[in-house]
């Protein structure tokens, strides 16, 4: 855990700094309803419910034409003290990545445990009515980064 020094009343307090875990679910109501962005001929779409005290739903699917090309089921989960992104891309087994970071919009999650070749997902804030999803990895052992730009679907 890290410390850090703080002045109260002319003295100085060793105190236990903020964690990205520590707080709730609700830092994550922003992200509440329909996202879409559109990568060429592709649209992508992202879901999400309210959050409530323990978990946060959503879902992603891909639209190519008039075919989903591609889906995933979201969660983001509060464990004890803890936050996880947990995905489910085309509904395979969830994989749970530990929220590492969270400061002025932005939430970094990874996978310390390397059960995937994604690492690290990135949900940032893009003004009032943007989003950006960043997914990191490495496949073949080549690095490799994905970024979605998101707008609030009315």
């Amino acid at each position: 855990m890290r410390r850090w020094l703080t002045i109260v009343g002319g003295l100085a307090v060793l105190a236990a700094a903020p964690s990205a875990q520590e707080g709730n679910l609700s830092s994550f109501t922003w992200l509440a309803g329909t996202w879409e962005a559109t990568q060429g001929n592709r649209v992508v779409e992202e879901y999400w419910t309210t959050p409530t005290a323990n978990a946060m739903i959503g879902m992603s699917r891909t639209v190519a034409g008039d075919r989903t090309a591609e889906f995933e089921f979201l969660r983001i989960e509060k464990r004890g003290a803890d936050l996880f992104y947990v995905p489910q891309p085309g509904g395979r087994p969830p994989v749970s990545f530990r929220l590492t970071s969270s400061e002025s919009g932005r939430f970094v999650f990874e996978n310390i445990a390397g059960e995937d070749r994604v690492h690290r997902i990135e949900y940032r804030r893009d003004g009032e009515s943007g989003l950006i999803a960043r997914v990191e990895g490495t496949q073949d052992g080549k690095p490799f980064a994905l970024e979605f730009r998101y707008r609030r679907r009315k």
